[in-house]
């Protein structure tokens, strides 16, 4: 006697944005998130057993233009140039709400933004933020390049165990709302990296940052990399990843 069992795999909605403005990408991401919100605000019980309707759950890479960002815990003295010297530079500055102090997106650096419904998971922030830093730590390994964790501080680093060597490949930061997440992380792959000089990173001042282009000497295939952790994503999260061509999906 033959008993098949069917295992229903966990399905994220996958897009590249390419480059999109910090602002536009961060509106799409809340109006991911209201839509889930509305699910979950009209989830009824009858007879007992809840009545579901499916939350999407979405995985979207994409770049940015020269732009600083301000987590709702952050320091403004962590900007250290005033308006006319952004300006300057083609950067602009947004305050936003996710978690975090203060960091840099621009070219050459791959920024993620998963908005997935915890519940379908693990309902635990620390393993997901864990998750999120396990994707970026076997893709750049894939590369020969061995990071890890700094105890205390977010985010993916090489030479942890050192303190005068340590320093920040990849930024993390984001937000929870019932259990449906947004913003992510952001991996400097062939990063311009002077425009860290004008802040203090994540209001971390004694600890440095680097990029894959630096650790390598050499450029980085970009769109190889967003392969990888589409891959890396895939086996974490136990999921599969689903191209979202239907423009409803973004």
């Amino acid at each position: 006697m033959f008993i098949f069992a069917f295992v229903s795999i966990r399905q994220i909605y996958f897009k590249d944005l390419g480059p999109v403005e910090y602002g536009e990408a961060w509106v799409q991401q809340e109006e991911m998130l209201k839509q889930g919100l509305a699910v979950k605000s009209s989830r009824i019980t009858e007879g007992g057993h809840a009545r579901e309707e499916v939350i999407n759950n979405y995985f979207w890479i994409c770049e940015h233009p020269h732009v600083y960002t301000l987590g709702k815990s952050g320091h403004i003295e962590n900007l250290l140039i005033n308006d006319n010297r952004l300006q300057e530079l083609g950067a602009t500055f947004v305050k936003t709400n996710r978690g975090g102090d203060i960091t840099y997106h621009g070219p050459g650096q791959i920024v993620g933004y998963p908005i997935l419904d915890l519940e379908q998971f693990f309902t635990d922030l620390g393993r997901y933020m864990r998750s999120l830093e396990e994707v970026i730590i076997n893709t750049i390994a894939r590369y020969g390049i061995a990071a890890g964790r700094l105890p205390g501080s977010t985010g993916v680093w090489l030479d942890a165990d050192n303190p005068a060597k340590a320093r920040k490949i990849c930024a993390m930061g984001v937000r929870c709302s019932r259990w449906i997440t947004m913003h992510g992380f952001a991996l400097n792959v062939n990063t311009d990296m002077r425009f860290f000089d004008y802040i203090v990173p994540c209001g971390i001042g004694d600890k440095a940052v680097t990029s894959m282009q630096r650790e390598l000497g050499r450029e980085v295939n970009e769109q190889e990399v967003k392969e990888i952790i589409k891959e890396e994503f895939a086996k974490v999260f136990e999921a599969e990843i689903i191209p979202a061509e239907d423009p409803s999906y973004v």
